[in-house]
């Protein structure tokens, strides 16, 4: 098991009001499913997120990541566990601008202490099964939305993680841009890589073999697809 959430709550204290996000929720998630979080804004799909990838740590209930209880683990574990096992795919891309998309690929690889060459050589690879071999030199601002997207995934797979987190990915792409986006996940999860997708679109969680409808700060319903 990937991932085991035991009555997860979160509260967050807005001066002398408190909001609670998530309110008890429980699930487990497979190595090698294709989930999406879907729910309405202020639903808490963003708390679980950011729960989920180590980002935040919940006010009560329990998250076991590989095994591993999170809330107990030093900030140092932490930074690992996202550096090396969660590949992050975010709506805004979130690249260096002024840098070219081999280097935006590889920062994951620096912090993880490897050496230029294998750097290189893994970053490559990254962009080549994203379709972008041809353009590893090239900066973001030379590139299209749907490549810059295309970038983000390379560098979130580079580690080779065990889970990749997509926020909202193709928010901010034109129709074709995210069709090419969603293939690229279709095909991921095919060759076994696990998924977590939040979006608010039901086109998006389509492609989705299992879908987390959250309202209120719970789980309202947990749809599985053949």
């Amino acid at each position: 098991m990937l991932i085991d959430v035991k009555d997860i709550t979160k509260v967050y204290e807005m001066g002398d009001v408190q909001v609670h996000a998530l309110r008890g929720v429980t699930f487990t998630v497979e190595s090698g499913e294709f989930i999406a979080i879907m729910g309405p804004s202020g639903s808490g799909k963003s708390t679980m997120m950011d729960i989920l990838g180590c980002l935040a740590t919940p006010t009560d209930g329990e998250y076991y990541f590989e095994g591993e209880e999170v809330g107990k683990l030093s900030d140092n574990r932490l930074a690992d566990i996202r550096n090396k096992k969660i590949g992050f795919v975010f709506q805004s891309f979130n690249l260096l601008p002024r840098t070219s998309a081999l280097h935006n690929v590889e920062l994951p690889l620096i912090y993880s202490g490897l050496g230029r060459k294998e750097r290189k050589r893994r970053a490559f690879e990254s962009l080549e099964a994203v379709g972008l071999a041809d353009r590893v030199d090239h900066k973001s601002t030379e590139l299209s939305g749907g490549q810059v997207q295309r970038v983000a995934i390379a560098r979130a797979l580079v580690n080779n993680p065990s889970l990749v987190f997509a926020d909202e990915p193709t928010g901010n792409l034109d129709t074709r841009s995210g069709a090419e986006i969603l293939a690229i996940f279709d095909r991921l999860n095919e060759e076994g890589n696990t998924i977590i997708m939040v979006t608010h679109e039901p086109e998006v969680a389509e492609h989705a073999r299992r879908v987390l409808h959250i309202r209120d700060g719970l789980i309202e319903r947990d749809e599985r697809r053949d």
